[in-house]
């Protein structure tokens, strides 16, 4: 048998591409070491851990991913479901209902949130708890179009219809069909969107800013104005546990997968 020719720019474009992505990520890492001079040490990320307002921040913006991601996955997996069930030519409108968090600029939504919900007769900035409520349901709205992406297709390589009336046939209410059928179905794409709906939770700056909570990324906002070590350690830190979470992602997954091969 002939053997294949070496495709030189194929590995080319993806040494480059890997140099484009590797090569800041170890700038970072090797100006986050370098807080005491003329050594490596692990100074910045001690600092770092040392400050009770990185933990705060961290479990508050941990706490509202959660949160925000329970409440997308109850609104988003019937919500689909139903859309390819009974009215699959809602499906255009619905893309451009979700596609709406990308046109419209996070900080007008958040003037509109303030303004609304800051004056008679909601008046829910006024207590932290409805704060948090508040601003769980912008962080719903602004990963909504993750969520319901990653939903979207994992529904469509299901075949809906035929899975419901099979269970129906068995004797299950819609509430059965839906837990016991369509979500198990669903694992690796509820679990692709509720990773990238964390990151995005994580990372969002603006509602939790303007609201005045404490999430970490104001901290790691504030932090950068008058720190230089630090800010490069909490980005290798943000950088970390992105990685294990695709991790963890793909190990979910790859078990999804094996037990729909085996059975088991």
């Amino acid at each position: 048998m002939k053997a294949q020719p070496i495709n030189w720019w194929a590995i080319f474009w993806i040494v480059l591409a890997a140099l484009y992505f590797f090569l800041p990520m170890y700038g970072t890492l090797d100006f986050s070491l370098r807080m005491e001079r003329n050594t490596i040490s692990l100074k910045a990320y001690e600092i770092v851990f040392a400050d009770p307002r990185f933990w705060q921040g961290f479990r508050y913006s941990t706490l509202m991913a959660l949160i925000t991601i329970i409440v997308s996955i109850i609104l988003f997996v019937p919500t689909v479901y139903w859309m390819y069930l009974k009215v699959p030519q809602a499906r255009p409108i619905m893309e451009i209902i979700t596609i709406l968090p990308f046109v419209i600029p996070t900080i007008v939504y958040v003037f509109g949130l303030i303004r609304t919900f800051s004056r008679p007769p909601f008046q829910l900035t006024l207590h932290a708890l409805t704060t948090d409520m508040l601003i769980v349901a912008g962080y719903v709205v602004i990963s909504m179009p993750f969520m319901f992406r990653a939903i979207d297709v994992g529904m469509r390589a299901l075949d809906v219809r035929t899975l419901t009336e099979a269970a129906q046939s068995l004797g299950s209410n819609w509430f059965q069909v839906l837990v016991y059928v369509i979500v198990p179905n669903l694992r690796v794409a509820i679990l692709s969107g509720a990773l990238i709906s964390f990151a995005t939770v994580m990372g969002e700056l603006i509602l939790a800013s303007f609201l005045v909570r404490p999430a970490l990324a104001p901290y790691m906002a504030l932090l950068g104005l008058t720190k230089a070590y630090e800010p490069a350690a909490l980005a290798i830190i943000s950088y970390a546990l992105t990685w294990v979470s695709l991790g963890l992602l793909q190990l979910v997954s790859r078990g999804g997968t094996t037990r729909q091969l085996t059975g088991r």
